[in-house]
């Protein structure tokens, strides 16, 4: 990249370049890489293709379409990405939240009543408990990970989006949650089995935490962690709802049947796909 360089040919010298580095998107990903450095929008792009680069633009833009050329998600390399509408900070230490997990958050809204307390199991980035927070005012929400660095990135976002007095943040293990029960409970948890996780993609497999998706040998372990304390971490009459891989729903569904929960039905997402089982605890 010399200092000759315009905008325009820079954008289309890097969408080839992703393309021959097997990126999905690339068109896309090189305008929103280049735009976030710039400090404009897609429009703002547009409208300055005939603008020439400076070196010190350059100097920040070429380290970025490096790393995205070797795979590393765009949305680390930003440094956030849009959930439920809201943007919310990631980074390596937390999964991007992905749109399909909003069919788990559209269960969560339907299910949920005027008022009540939410627990998120295994927050990340708590995309799904500050979305709800946002949806429902007269909601406690509070999230629960093993990951401290992914905690603090929670307790930003619920400041970033003013909503921290009804978002609390605790340290947690599934293996033992905490002794009090809630009216909803929610999580998105690890479901990637041992053989599965060699396949991922490499954006997911070399760069996500592996913490929040490796469940065992067959992608049940935090399932069945779950299961086993229903009754510790749900009221009477409140739901559980998983979002879950699409070869599992049927296991989930017998570890709910086991649990001794009701009402236990699977929600499709968008693509056709089994994506989230609920289960309601009975009165």
């Amino acid at each position: 990249m010399s200092e000759s360089w315009t905008l325009l040919k820079l954008l289309r010298w890097t969408t080839g370049f992703f393309r021959e580095k097997g990126i999905d998107n690339p068109r896309l990903d090189a305008e929103l890489l280049i735009a976030s450095v710039l400090e404009l929008d897609r429009v703002g792009l547009y409208l300055n293709y005939d603008r020439p680069l400076v070196a010190d633009e350059l100097a920040r833009i070429r380290p970025l379409v490096k790393r995205r050329a070797q795979h590393e998600p765009l949305q680390y390399l930003l440094g956030k990405t849009e959930f439920w509408s809201l943007d919310f900070k990631v980074s390596p230490a937390v999964l991007i939240p992905r749109a399909d997990t909003e069919i788990l958050l559209e269960e969560a809204l339907e299910k949920a009543t005027e008022s009540g307390e939410l627990l998120d199991i295994g927050t990340g980035s708590g995309a799904i408990a500050i979305s709800f927070a946002h949806e429902k005012e007269h909601w406690q929400v509070a999230g629960l990970d093993i990951s401290t660095a992914a905690l603090e990135i929670a307790q930003g976002n619920a400041l970033r989006h003013a909503l921290a007095s009804r978002c609390t943040f605790m340290a947690g293990d599934l293996a033992c949650l905490p002794e009090r029960a809630y009216d909803l409970v929610v999580s998105n948890p690890p479901y990637i089995s041992t053989s599965e996780y060699e396949t991922l993609m490499p954006e997911v497999r070399e760069y996500e935490p592996a913490q929040a998706l490796l469940a065992g040998e067959e992608g049940l372990d935090c399932y069945r962690l779950l299961a086993a304390q229903v009754e510790k971490v749900l009221k009477p009459g409140g739901w559980l709802l998983l979002e879950i891989g699409f070869r599992q729903q049927h296991a989930v569904t017998d570890l709910l049947v086991k649990a001794g929960l009701t009402e236990i039905y699977c929600r499709q997402d968008y693509a056709g796909n089994p994506r989230v089982v609920g289960g309601r605890r009975a009165f």
